[in-house]
């Protein structure tokens, strides 16, 4: 069987599965969600194995540590995707929910139903945890998800994958509700994104070259975000203690994420009393400094910003920084260079706060908040399938509300139209 027809079969099982799993109530989910975490703690050191192999292709091709980080499977790591399980499962289910019944002057009452997506394909690249959180933030929502890892991450995403049907079969649900593709072969995405018959939704997670193949080529509507590159205002009414603690965590919480802030905006009010302190801080912890014109006496050992340092996504340890005027040039700043994924401000003006949150155009949009926060599980979605930039049916991280849609359902008794 060639590889679009091997495709094609898993489309086919899959759209079977989700039909079937609409005569499942959540005390089922639920328990396949619960069954789900208890496998993967059961065979954490079978995972870690698996893992492990992964590993050593990774060092043997040269990755950087930031790529090593994201593929890396350790027990806290394994014990959070269980946890992240756990969290899915004790969130309310949507599907079936009904909303806005009102009644109309005919005498039908009007209204919305959430419902499932349907067949939804994840493509992503090097995290192992997506395989886990895709699968039940999908299975919670009434979905079925087929799921194509990058190759880097093939053996570490079987072996979760295998135990994730297994809690499928415990539970009496479809395994076939989660699929995995288990090619390397970079046709299967191109398939995949143009499976209109079978695949409702295309989630893409990974790097730019794989985002920008899915947004240009699919066939099937798209949920993604291209790159993060976030900021960071201090604005001139900025706490000194809240700039430090929020930039400090915002850049090094971790450095290889969407999440994680890449450019550091100060008012320039304070570039004399808090620029210094807060890039010697971040220079201790081994952060490179691209400072604009103004930045660059108050910083030793920065370098000059370039137009293309603004408009960067690092993933690594380097920040670029630039003095604004006023509130009104940050957030045209931001505006122009952000990748509308996360944005923070660090003042105690209230009216400047409000400002921020209604001008700035970005998915999330924090005040005195690292942006770190800005991830699924930190919002109370139990975990996340992506975050979203897009401009229709959801923006920021997609949880299971996100995996949803509101189809309208009319209720009558015998009423006819005049």
């Amino acid at each position: 069987m060639d590889l679009r027809s091997e495709l094609e079969k898993i489309g086919e099982r899959a759209r079977s599965a989700q039909r079937r799993l609409q005569s499942a109530d959540s005390a089922a989910k639920d328990s396949a969600l619960r069954a789900m975490a208890e496998f993967l703690r059961r065979d954490a050191d079978n995972l870690q194995r698996a893992n492990r192999k992964d590993l050593r292709s990774a060092e043997e091709a040269g990755k950087d540590d930031a790529f090593i980080d994201r593929l890396r499977l350790d027990e806290t790591r394994i014990e959070a995707m269980a946890k992240g399980l756990e969290e899915i499962a004790a969130l309310p289910d949507p599907v079936g929910e009904i909303t806005d019944l009102r009644y109309r002057p005919s005498g039908i009452q009007v209204g919305r139903m959430r419902a499932p997506l349907g067949v939804i394909a994840m493509i992503y690249e090097s995290r192992p945890n997506v395989t886990a959180d895709a699968a039940g933030l999908c299975v919670k929502s009434g979905n079925a998800v087929i799921l194509r890892g990058g190759s880097e991450s093939l053996h570490s995403n079987m072996a979760i994958a295998e135990r994730l049907r297994a809690a499928l079969g415990k539970a009496n649900l479809p395994l076939d509700l989660v699929q995995y593709v288990n090619t390397a072969e970079r046709e299967a995405v191109g398939i995949l994104i143009g499976m209109d018959r079978y695949v409702d939704v295309v989630i893409p997670r990974g790097g730019k070259g794989l985002i920008s193949r899915v947004q240009a080529d699919a066939t099937v509507p798209v949920i993604m975000h291209l790159h993060g590159n976030c900021h960071v205002y201090v604005d001139a009414d900025a706490d000194p203690r809240k700039a430090l603690r929020v930039v400090l965590n915002s850049k090094t919480q971790r450095l290889g994420t969407c999440n994680t802030a890449e450019s550091l905006l100060i008012h320039q009010e304070r570039m004399d009393d808090l620029l210094g302190p807060i890039a010697a801080a971040l220079q201790e912890k081994g952060i490179e400094i691209r400072a604009c014109e103004r930045g660059l006496p108050r910083v030793p050992g920065a370098i000059a910003a370039t137009e293309e340092d603004y408009a960067t996504e690092y993933l690594g340890p380097i920040i670029s920084v630039k003095v604004v005027d006023d509130l009104d040039a940050a957030i045209a700043h931001i505006n122009r260079y952000g990748s509308q994924h996360t944005e923070s401000i660090v003042t105690e003006n209230y009216t400047q706060a409000r400002r921020f949150l209604r001008e700035v155009d970005a998915s999330s949009v924090m005040v005195n908040a690292s942006t770190r926060f800005a991830d699924g599980f930190e919002y109370g979605l139990g975990a996340e399938i992506g975050i979203s930039t897009n401009r229709l049916h959801v923006r920021g991280p997609v949880g299971l509300e996100g995996l949803t849609l509101q189809k309208w359902i009319v209720l009558g008794d015998g009423h006819i139209r005049s």
